[in-house]
């Protein structure tokens, strides 16, 4: 399936990538994953502004590619972060994307727009040389999309759905980069893989972001007061057969993103087998 993007600057990630929490792999579970033949990595959580894990996974790899997903704004000084990003472009040039975001309202008292503080976080890496197509900006409403699409290569949307990434892609425009995650359980029994969903959003049940875009995209607080239901779990979890969820993710890309970050809801010692499992269907060779 062709990319809709037309953009010959935007990051080179594959296809399929994989999403995992930026602590929890090993530098041969790194080179395992590679060679399934996952090109990019997309380390999740709010590192510190000082990004030498990142170092240390493209060191341990030969052609991985890394990206944060995501630097918060709130917490990592965006000129210590810059200073991260030159050191890790100029050792291994090419193979990393910074990738921020506001994060959460409710997790920061100091917290204040969004928007003006995306907005001014963005002024401060421009000055600190930090090249708009070598960055991407988490968003999930309209106006950070804009954002994202104006100010850095592109979105890495989370937690949402293929009718999103359309949308999405409307909004920014065929030469952005859009990179949306998409979370699996590779499980064919269906209360399991419900279970396993239910727990993985509770978290994001009570962040005003989460439900404001999955309003948008038509849920109600129904569906997301006190447990999320079977049907909010359904479409932001892909789960069933591996040819299941391998079309589930290939949604995303028919809807217009470049790329899917692939985010397994697994122990990290069964990842790897569950990203091999998953690269029979997903990745061509």
């Amino acid at each position: 399936m062709s990319n809709t993007s037309d953009n010959s600057a935007i990051p080179t990630y594959g296809v399929f990538g994989s999403y995992q929490m930026f602590r929890d792999l090993s530098g041969q579970q790194l080179r395992d994953i590679e060679a399934l033949g996952y090109v990019g990595l997309w380390a999740g959580g709010s590192p510190p502004a000082d990004l030498s894990w990142v170092d240390e996974i493209l060191a341990a790899t030969e052609t991985l590619h890394v990206a944060t997903g995501i630097v918060n704004i709130w917490t990592a000084n965006a000129a210590d972060v810059a200073r991260s990003y030159h050191r890790i472009a100029d050792a291994y040039p090419g193979r990393f994307v910074l990738g921020i975001g506001a994060g959460h309202p409710e997790a920061l008292a100091e917290y204040w727009k969004p928007f003006d503080a995306l907005n001014d976080y963005l002024d401060e890496l421009d000055r600190h040389g930090v090249p708009a197509d070598r960055r991407v900006v988490a968003a999930l409403g309209p106006r950070v999309l804009k954002l994202a699409a104006s100010r850095s290569a592109g979105a890495h949307p989370y937690l949402t759905t293929p009718e999103h990434t359309a949308e999405a892609r409307k909004i920014v425009g065929a030469g952005a980069f859009l990179a949306p995650e998409q979370k699996v359980v590779m499980t064919t029994d269906v209360e399991q893989a419900r279970k396993i969903g239910r727990e993985a959003l509770a978290i994001y049940l009570s962040l005003a972001n989460y439900r404001n875009n999955w309003k948008r995209l038509g849920f109600t607080d129904a569906d997301m007061d006190g447990t999320a239901s079977d049907a909010l779990v359904d479409a932001m979890i892909a789960h069933g057969t591996v040819d299941h969820i391998a079309a589930r993710s290939r949604e995303h890309i028919e809807a217009g993103a470049n790329h899917v970050a692939v985010q397994i809801l697994t122990d990290p010692s069964t990842l790897v087998p569950a990203l091999a499992e998953l690269a029979e269907a997903l990745i061509e060779k």
